[in-house]
């Protein structure tokens, strides 16, 4: 008997139509080739790492990992209800927030359904809704900042659900407590507003309000948070959403029964009681944001104003454009984020790092602004 190769037939099972249309999201790089320990700016990771009661509480689970998860996530409910003063039973747990997106979008989205949101807004709200087969309809953000008035007008009698990132990432910018009840005052019932407040815990501007207190009252309000940045727990992916309770519901019938582990699940409810580390964080980004934009700008760079745990810089010159900026970065062993996913091709996403990883920073792009 001889040997012949196996071969696969010519074509196999297609996907539904517009998967291969999506564009797989690109997280920010950990690595460059060459370089032990890079310093890591491009992922707006917590610089000071998950706090010491998180670490405790994920060292105890090991006890625990031949067991399922508890379904409901009742004691991370709980912690979370308190903290936030809400009703437990409205909250909807997700593989971080990014997976509550997901769920949203796949129980109110149909085929020519749609979804609007900002020119930049966050591109997990995209690939969920177009893997729902529903159209992403981008309204312009002349100023780096979400028109509130625009996105409603762009609303028809197919727009399922409108996404805010409030901080917004990549740009940093924010919008008043004033607009967003505006913008849910201007849409109709059937249409699903949802708050993306990922950044919340960094914002010190006078005018921004958490949407917790609005969404409480409404019956088409979705606030989403995520223990990966003030918390640090980014490594264990979990995010909540505060949903009106015929939402929690409706998610409850699609979510995977164990889709927040044991681990996750304890080390989220220690994070929530170490204040220290909360308190620790915000001051780190509060001290270093403003220094760093300050800084950046008088080496000629423009930098947009932001709310969140980094800084969106703009590299006008031709010369010393943001590719040659990223690539002289990597050179001096620091990774930052191009953007040109959001059509920002002439940006980079800084993450505010600790005090020496930001020293070393600057040092760079001195050098470089100089060049």
């Amino acid at each position: 008997m001889t040997d012949t190769p196996h071969r696969l037939p010519e074509s196999g099972p297609e996907p539904k139509p517009g998967i291969l249309d999506i564009a797989p999201y690109v997280g920010g790089k950990s690595r460059i080739e060459g370089v032990a320990e890079p310093i890591k700016l491009s992922s707006n990771e917590n610089a000071l790492g998950a706090g010491e009661l998180a670490k405790e509480a994920y060292q105890k689970a090991i006890a625990d990992l031949h067991m399922y998860p508890e379904g409901r996530a009742s004691k991370l409910r709980a912690a979370v209800a308190e903290h936030h003063q809400v009703e437990p039973e409205r909250l909807i747990f997700g593989n971080g927030s990014d997976e509550v997106f997901a769920l949203i979008n796949q129980c109110y989205l149909t085929p020519g359904d749609n979804i609007v949101t900002g020119q930049y807004g966050f591109l997990a709200y995209r690939i969920s809704a177009k893997a729902n087969q529903a159209e992403v309809r981008l309204v312009p953000e002349p100023d780096f900042r979400v028109d509130v008035d625009a996105l409603a007008a762009a609303v028809d009698e197919r727009t399922r659900i409108v996404y805010v990132s409030n901080p917004s990432n990549p740009t940093g910018s924010w919008n008043s407590g004033e607009e967003i009840r505006r913008l849910h005052a201007a849409l109709p019932p059937h249409v699903l507003l949802v708050i993306d407040e990922a950044y919340a815990e960094y914002v010190t501007e006078p005018d921004w309000e958490t949407a917790i207190p609005l969404a409480r009252e409404a019956n088409n309000l979705v606030v989403t948070r995520t223990f990966s940045k003030i918390h640090g727990l980014a490594a264990l992916r979990v995010g909540f959403g505060y949903a009106p309770l015929a939402v929690a519901q409706a998610v409850d019938r699609i979510r995977l029964p164990f889709n927040n582990n044991i681990p996750a699940q304890m080390a989220a409810v220690a994070a929530l009681q170490d204040e220290a580390h909360q308190k620790a964080s915000r001051e780190l980004v509060q001290q270093w944001r403003p220094r760093l934009a300050q800084a950046i700008k008088g080496f000629g760079f423009d930098v947009l104003p932001s709310a969140g745990n980094f800084v969106l810089v703009r590299f006008p010159d031709q010369r010393l454009n943001a590719q040659a900026a990223d690539a002289f970065l990597h050179s001096k062993g620091l990774i930052v984020r191009p953007v040109g996913g959001y059509g920002l091709t002439d940006a980079l996403r800084i993450t505010v790092g600790t005090e020496d990883q930001n020293r070393a920073l600057l040092d760079a792009l001195s050098e470089f602004a100089a060049s």
